[in-house]
């Protein structure tokens, strides 16, 4: 989105939304195609950033449902990633791979004590997890 004015995001956003959201990978490429047809001439820098990662950014669609707005919606991986950046940003070197290995442990430690509310639509996740891993998933 940072080649899109602010102006113009949400509804460019509204119709990307379109692309993720399909149900199907088939469904994905016509929404595709009419995100295409409609901001390839304003915007052709989006365009092609998604025809260059298409294979990478519809590889969820081999999840189920449950599980693809569990990823396209990336809030807590971004609260999270931001505060592993808090503790690991305040050192430019560390004495060895285990002493960062630790700084990461202690802070997901710290950051997951935090975590009170729930992620909406998580016992469906689990539920579709469980099933894609027979069971490896820890309790």
């Amino acid at each position: 989105m940072k080649y899109v004015p602010t102006k113009n995001r949400k509804v460019v956003m509204d119709d990307l939304k379109k692309v993720y959201k399909a149900y199907t990978l088939e469904q994905a490429e016509v929404a595709f195609e009419e995100f295409k047809n409609k901001w390839e001439t304003k915007y052709p820098s989006i365009i092609k950033s998604w025809e260059n990662n298409w294979l990478e950014l519809t590889a969820y669609f081999s999840y189920p449902v449950e599980i693809r707005k569990l990823i396209y919606t990336t809030n807590t991986i971004e609260a999270f990633h931001r505060q592993l950046r808090k503790v690991t940003k305040t050192k430019n070197a560390y004495p060895s791979d285990n002493a960062l290995r630790k700084i990461v442990y202690l802070a997901t430690v710290g950051v997951t004590e935090k975590w009170t509310i729930p992620v909406p639509g998580w016992l469906e996740c689990r539920q579709q997890f469980d099933i894609m891993f027979n069971g490896r998933l820890g309790k």
